[in-house]
């Protein structure tokens, strides 16, 4: 059975009933769900300017298909079909949009269905789709990066995808930042920015954690590469990647950031890629975040301390015109490894990796550069748990990075509506998420406030280019 009807619609609920209808059929037979599925992308494609413009709309569309019967029963044929469909050499715009939102919406409730779409070849399909439709639909160019960076986050890309990453690709996605760099609003900045990290993730893991079918030597990462070639031409990404991590609130897109930086921080060739005073916004954001954090998120504070580190010692913030907040981070070290008073009621007991990364820190030469009594009591600390305080950076550290990961969506907990836990903090002299300095550097200024669904509408924080 064909679907070779035409159809002579009067209005929009017409166009919804007719769909119904289609979704509806009662489909026993691999033939008849082939029919089925062919004419729902044919309806949809032929009707999508006329009643399928909104974000809105897609995505009711798409669930009419995810919640029919023939999906709920035939859910592993309907996925592969629709991959299929999605690399065959077609370059409808509007079938590939109506393609790309069901895989989307159905992969972020079966993670199942991003493992298929990698098993049968999607990734380079989606990088070709990405480079291709550039000058196209800006909606569906968005739902495929969406789908790219979803794909990605929730798996290991195999060996063969990664090597399929040319530099151009990563060079395209830092222009299309650095051409939208006057409205962070934009809705490609966050898609794009997502793409960037967690294409960097894979090559981290790829490089830490060969798997079996790695015979090579490691894969360059090429996010790192063309910053390490070209960073001063594509700062707009620095920046926009502290401002997303002073908003996010899920777990795994702080780690992704976490590790860029943490790279970013210890290659020596982008050691300067930020503006002075992005490291002071940044520097604002982890006392925060660490002061921010309960006792059940050691893994999470771990990454802050391995990355806090080299951006102290290794960024301009270690010339002396560019030292920063150098009080409230000994405060902060003095509070996470001090075993009473203030430091024992807002961390607890303490760890110790966390007291082996704050040792680390402590070694920052201008931290220590004049010895106050908070400095003494943190070299006593350390001295009575047994810590060499000249230890340096740990080899294993790169790793603890890379391997660090959290479900996507979940919420990073927040101690912040503990008033007694802000009190003490107060009570200590650090600058608490209540109290972050505003208006750091020429003009740039830090919100408190976080987006659990990114970027959204809040003004960029970011309003003046250059240094100090």
């Amino acid at each position: 059975m064909e679907f070779e009807v035409s159809y002579s619609l009067e209005n929009e609920q017409q166009f919804w009933d007719e769909l119904e209808e289609i979704v509806s059929a009662n489909c026993k037979t691999h033939e008849l769900i082939d029919n089925t599925l062919r004419a729902y992308l044919s309806f949809t494609t032929n009707y999508k300017e006329e009643y399928l413009q909104s974000e809105y709309a897609i995505a009711r569309c798409s669930y009419k298909l995810l919640e029919s019967a023939v999906f709920t029963a035939h859910q592993d044929y309907v996925r592969r079909q629709i991959i299929y469909a999605l690399l065959q050499k077609e370059d409808i715009t509007a079938t590939l949009h109506l393609i790309a939102a069901f895989l989307l919406f159905d992969g972020r409730q079966h993670e199942e269905t991003f493992e298929m779409m990698s098993s049968e070849g999607s990734f380079s399909r989606l990088l070709e789709l990405i480079q291709a439709k550039q000058d196209g639909d800006t909606a569906l160019h968005r739902m495929l990066l969406e789908l790219l960076y979803e794909m990605s986050r929730i798996q290991r890309l195999r060996t063969q995808d990664l090597i399929l990453i040319e530099d151009d690709f990563i060079i395209y996605l830092l222009q299309v930042i650095e051409g939208l760099s006057d409205d962070v609003n934009d809705p490609y900045h966050y898609p794009v920015i997502r793409v960037l990290l967690v294409l960097n993730e894979q090559y981290m893991v790829s490089a830490h954690d060969p798997g079996p079918s790695q015979t090579h030597r490691p894969l360059p990462n090429k996010v790192i590469k063309v910053l390490c070639e070209s960073g001063s031409v594509y700062k707009t990404f620095g920046e926009n990647i502290i401002l997303v991590l002073n908003r996010e609130s899920e777990t795994s897109l702080q780690l992704l950031i976490l590790k860029l930086l943490y790279l970013l921080f210890t290659t020596s060739a982008t050691y300067e890629y930020f503006y002075t005073n992005d490291l002071h916004v940044l520097v604002d954001v982890m006392i925060r975040n660490l002061l921010d954090l309960p006792l059940t998120s050691s893994p999470l504070r771990h990454t802050y301390l391995r990355v806090l580190y080299p951006l102290l010692a290794h960024t301009q913030l270690r010339n002396p015109e560019c030292h920063y907040k150098r009080e409230e981070l000994l405060k902060l070290l003095y509070m996470m490894t001090s075993s009473s008073g203030v430091g024992m009621m807002h961390f607890g007991g303490v760890d110790e990796t966390t007291k082996r990364l704050v040792g680390r820190c402590i070694q920052v030469p201008w931290l220590r550069d004049t010895e106050d009594q908070q400095e003494r009591e943190l070299s006593k600390n350390f001295l009575a748990i047994g810590i060499n305080a000249k230890a340096g950076e740990s080899s294993l550290s790169v790793m603890e990075v890379a391997s660090h990961k959290e479900k996507p969506g979940v919420q990073t907990p927040s101690r912040g509506r503990d008033e007694g836990k802000i009190a003490a903090t107060k009570e200590a002299g650090i600058v608490t998420s209540d109290s972050i300095d505003h208006g750091v550097g020429n003009g740039v200024s830090l919100s408190n406030e976080r987006d659990e669904n990114g970027l959204g509408d809040m003004k960029s924080p970011f309003e003046v280019e250059g240094e100090a």
